[in-house]
């Protein structure tokens, strides 16, 4: 092993960190890991054993290690980690080698590290890699973003491990900067989006349905065979068949009610404020996960407002039909959100994304990938500039017909006494997105009323005030 020279290193041995490790020996690429706890060295090598699989303790050790110009991927927690991690490598490091963040840090921290870095002339990319462990290991969707050139050093690496989808790999080159990073970061918020919306419709299916799990896991069993078909919607419908072993009841009914998050949701809805891009579905599946911690307070309402005694409905078959048009139509805009806040960030940060690549290397690999990612591809290839999917085909036409189903179920909810949030907010988005002339006139003059704000007039250009007393 003195003279072996590996093709990429890899910082970060957890779970993530072994899986893609053996993936990119599985593709006859060299790897050598880098942990600071032995046992996960041991565990990578054992695991790797009869590959070119190598394990270090420093990061001395691991850059002596590799082919120039040196790449080293990180798999290690945003902040902290992430800044140790670099500094160690890069006072190994010289001018040209590569460093690879693979982790979900912000945007903002990606464009200090190339920065910082930069100054040494070490080259950084940003990369988004979503999957979990089950993807790094067979084929992820990777989002990287940085220097050109230096993603064309490693790209044979990344296409090689990508999941492929009609023999296309998950991954291309998506910008500048922290291109990879935003573009991760915003697919993490519809992520958020989409597992609010699925958890309501389980919900609903089973308060006002009265269904057992296994007649949910059959509904959503069915429902991946059709339009909707989708990671999320797959794994839904298996966990709702898992038995616990401690108690030999459903799992999921003996799982804590409160969900908890990492904070990429928080960051989408953040930045599209400062955008300015309206994403209410996710602001509203971030805020579902926050009002789910506070469960004392929810246990203490639950006593002073307790909820209508309400029959099922009989008819659950229309019950789940409506609820797939539903869901159909609120994925479809949580998409959509996602979608123009990456338009906006690429006018914005001057990242110069491909919507149409983006949607591709969604189909495979990642957490959000579905079917309707297919028609995403197409509408963005034939419409390079569109801003809005909900008016293009075949998008528009589901939206027209499937409102009065949506509009039936948060009704539905409603007088069951059913929070639907995810649900709403698309509705509302959609209608708002369809309404000429909005509110907002009146806003405008209280806002001139009580802080000389100004305002714009439909029949004359220019700016105005008026003294409203």
């Amino acid at each position: 092993m003195d003279n072996f020279k590996g093709d990429i290193g890899l910082v970060g041995l957890g779970v993530m960190g072994q899986n893609l490790a053996l993936n990119i020996a599985d593709h006859g690429f060299s790897v050598v890991g880098m942990d600071r706890q032995e046992d996960k060295i041991k565990a990578l090598v054992a695991r790797g054993d009869g590959q070119n699989v190598h394990g270090v303790g420093t990061a001395a050790e691991l850059v002596s290690k590799l082919k120039s110009p040196r790449k080293v991927l990180l798999l290690v927690p945003a902040g902290g980690p992430v800044d140790s991690a670099i500094t160690e490598l890069s006072a190994n490091m010289g001018p040209g080698d590569i460093i690879i963040d693979g982790g979900n840090s912000h945007f903002t921290d990606t464009n200090r590290h190339a920065a910082e870095l930069g100054r040494k002339k070490i080259n950084f990319l940003g990369v988004g890699i979503s999957g979990g462990a089950e993807g790094a290991r067979y084929g992820p969707s990777m989002m990287p973003g940085g220097p050109k050139e230096s993603y064309e050093q490693v790209r044979s690496i990344f296409e090689a491990i990508s999941a492929k989808v009609e023999g296309e790999p998950c991954v291309t080159y998506l910008g500048p900067g922290a291109a990879g990073h935003y573009v991760k970061m915003v697919h993490n918020g519809i992520e958020y989006a989409l597992m609010q919306l699925i958890a309501e419709t389980y919900d609903i299916l089973r308060r006002i349905g009265g269904l057992s799990n296994d007649d949910l896991a059959g509904i959503f069993e069915d429902w991946n065979r059709g339009a909707i078909n989708s990671f999320l919607m797959e794994i839904t419908s298996k966990i709702l068949r898992v038995k616990d072993n401690r108690t030999n009841q459903r799992l999921i009914d003996m799982i804590q009610d409160t969900a908890h998050q990492k904070g990429t949701g928080k960051w989408t809805s953040q930045d599209a404020m400062e955008l300015q891009v309206p994403v209410p579905t996710i602001d509203a599946a971030v805020s579902a996960r926050d009002l789910s911690g506070f469960k004392a307070e929810r246990e203490i309402g639950a006593k002073i407002f307790p909820l209508a005694s309400q029959a099922s409905l009989p008819d659950t078959a229309k019950l789940a039909g409506k609820l797939s048009r539903a869901l159909q139509f609120s994925m479809i805009v949580a998409y959509n959100q996602g979608m123009m806040l990456l338009r906006a960030a690429s006018r914005t940060y001057k990242y110069n994304l491909n919507l149409a690549d983006i949607a591709r290397i969604w189909r495979g690999g990642c957490i959000i990938r579905a079917a309707m990612l297919n028609d995403m591809k197409e509408v963005f290839q034939n419409e390079p500039g569109r801003e809005n999917l909900m008016t293009a085909e075949p998008f528009a036409d589901i939206l027209k017909n499937y409102r009065p189903d949506l509009s039936e179920i948060i009704k539905l909810a409603a007088d069951h006494e059913i929070a639907s949030p995810g649900l709403a907010s698309a509705l509302a988005y959609f209608d708002a997105f369809r309404t000429f002339r909005l509110p907002a006139n009146l806003i405008q003059a209280q806002r001139d009323y009580f802080g000389s704000h100004t305002y714009e007039r439909i029949d004359d250009d220019g700016i105005f005030h008026t003294d409203w007393n």
